[in-house]
């Protein structure tokens, strides 16, 4: 027997359980349904990394107050087709979503619309931000950063100056096509995944302070137990970033837009106020109001045809639009139940039983 197989567990039992462990933590019924609801979706999305193998490290968070429960995203700057919204180190699950419904009834309204939000706990998969709007059938381009967080070395660099900085772009074509990424080569929660016996890290994805490259997660973690919390405070290592000065670059401006402008802060220098919070700088655009919507469907999604009757590189092989990967996976796995590694699996069900929530056999 493998031990080290996955555990594939029901997409409704594992919503349910999640959902139960953040009502323990002291969420009301909603916030924890929400919470439950967005990290079971970056698991269906093949998103491991934003998935529940953060439960435990929300619970922590939550305990020692660096993210807090109930709060709701304050309007405190507001000019109608923009506004500056402060999440109070609420939920990102709670407080992003809100922005992200601010900026489409101020799109529908306008035609655009500029949402900045500082001081979110962190928001989850940036990718179900752009696919809120793009059920309203807008556009959205979203810039993400973590204060506080300094994980990723730059370009030509060994010591950690940006954090992982997400960027995601949702296009409203049928289907969809959601851009969604971290700028970094691999996010902090692909490491966090394979620290416990998940998918190896590539063997590039991380720099050692002498400039050796690793795959090994200790070198973002430093010592730490099979089954338990890791810390990227403990290792002395950083996240490359992805494309060399292209990714870098990106990253660069990810923490400008979503951290300097908003007002949020960049991921450093670091400061002393002991936790993390995500900022997000969002654009959304109506089709509808450019006049132009039934002619850029039809160009985009001629475009889209086209770019993927391109000849594979592989026999048998496929080019894929960007989301579609996530749409198959999400259907597979709602079928046959969302895959953990087993040391995930502990560290869910030590949470769980910590908090005294059953967990179902």
């Amino acid at each position: 027997m493998d031990t080290n197989a996955p555990v594939l567990i029901g997409a409704d039992t594992l919503e349910a359980l999640i959902g139960k462990i953040f009502q323990a933590s002291g969420c009301d019924a909603a916030e924890a349904g929400r919470i439950a609801h967005h990290l079971l979706g970056a698991n269906l999305a093949g998103h491991d990394s934003h998935g529940v193998v953060r439960v435990p490290r929300y619970v922590e968070w939550q305990q020692a107050g660096y993210v807090v429960a109930g709060q709701q995203a304050e309007v405190v700057t507001d000019g109608g087709a923009f506004a500056v919204l402060d999440g109070h180190y609420g939920f990102g699950q709670t407080v992003a979503p809100q922005a992200t419904a601010l900026g489409i009834e101020r799109a529908q309204q306008h035609g655009t619309a500029i949402i900045a939000l500082r001081n979110a706990g962190h928001i989850g998969r940036v990718g179900a931000y752009s696919e809120q709007a793009l059920a309203a059938g807008l556009i959205s381009i979203h810039f993400v950063n973590v204060a506080g967080s300094v994980l990723v070395a730059p370009f030509g660099g060994t010591e950690r100056r940006f954090s992982t900085a997400p960027f995601s772009v949702g296009v409203p074509t049928s289907p969809p096509v959601v851009l969604d990424f971290a700028t970094s080569h691999v996010a902090e929660g692909k490491v966090l995944v394979a620290s416990n016996g998940g998918k190896p890290l590539p063997a590039d994805a991380l720099i050692e302070p002498d400039g050796t490259l690793s795959g090994d997660p200790h070198t973002l973690y430093g010592p730490y137990e099979q089954v338990g919390p890791r810390s990227p405070a403990n290792g002395l290592g950083a996240i490359r970033a992805f494309g060399e000065h292209k990714g870098s670059g990106l990253a660069f401006m990810c923490e400008i837009l979503a951290g300097a402008f908003t007002g949020g802060g960049c991921s450093g220098p670091v400061n002393a106020r002991g936790r993390i919070a995500n900022g997000m700088l969002s654009i959304f655009i109506s089709p509808r109001h450019f006049g132009t919507e039934a002619g850029f469907r039809q160009t985009a999604e001629d475009y889209v045809a086209w770019v993927k009757s391109c000849r594979p590189s592989k026999p048998g092989g496929e080019v894929l639009a960007p989301g579609e990967p996530e749409a198959r996976l999400r259907a597979e796995r709602l079928a046959k139940g969302v895959p953990l590694q087993p040391d995930t699996w502990a560290s869910i069900v030590q949470c769980a039983r910590r908090l005294g929530v059953r967990v179902p056999n």
